[in-house]
């Protein structure tokens, strides 16, 4: 499975192999609406990242040197997507949440998980999520807020199966199966919890 950019600057990806120098290019017409241009940084100490940054009204991407002219036009193309998806990312409300999770429960889990109310929280500083099976209630926790949508995706598929089993035996466990990005939003998660608990450093501005 190909490595998918995710947001650094607004996004840092595996690219290939990689003087130092840069263009400008017009503004990709079906991805660009607020910025009038695009300015293509390449370098040769960059060798397996492609970063996008907002910079005035323009765009900076910055690329391997090596990379081909083809190449450049395609990840150019998907570091806009990925900053025109972050500009008009919003949070859901409880009604979206509630709608989502109908949706996971159909396709991960042929629709057998039915919550009857799907909610943020702001009283779960222990916990990403909760379920009620008795009242068929899903909560979740406000600090899910702002994180990828596949740990969202996977802290809802986790409370929705509680819906259909109780605890954390290998039933459980195997309903989560079904979701392919089990084991990655785990792992962000531990992170966060990981990272709180380490003292906060300065971050460094990456090239």
């Amino acid at each position: 499975m190909p490595a998918d950019p995710s947001p650094g600057f607004a996004g840092e990806t595996p690219a290939p192999s990689a003087g130092s120098h840069q263009r400008s290019a017009a503004a990709h017409p079906a991805r660009a609406s607020a910025t009038s241009a695009v300015e293509v940084r390449r370098s040769t100490r960059r060798r397996r990242t492609v970063s996008a940054y907002r910079e005035g009204d323009r765009t900076i991407v910055l690329i391997p040197a090596r990379m081909s002219e083809a190449e450049e036009r395609r990840w150019v193309g998907v570091m806009l997507d990925k900053l025109a998806a972050q500009d008009n990312k919003r949070v859901l409300g409880d009604t979206e949440l509630a709608e989502r999770a109908v949706r996971l429960s159909a396709q991960y889990f042929d629709g057998r998980a039915r919550p009857v109310s799907v909610r943020w929280v702001t009283n779960q500083n222990t916990r990403w999520g909760s379920c009620t099976p008795a009242e068929g209630s899903i909560r979740l926790s406000h600090r899910l807020q702002g994180m990828p949508e596949y740990v969202v995706d996977y802290v809802l598929l986790h409370e929705l199966a509680h819906l259909l089993v109780p605890g954390h035996g290998p039933g459980f466990w195997r309903l989560l199966e079904a979701y392919p990005r089990t084991e990655r939003a785990r792992g962000y998660l531990e992170g966060v919890v990981a990272a709180d608990r380490l003292p906060h450093l300065p971050a460094a501005r990456e090239e």
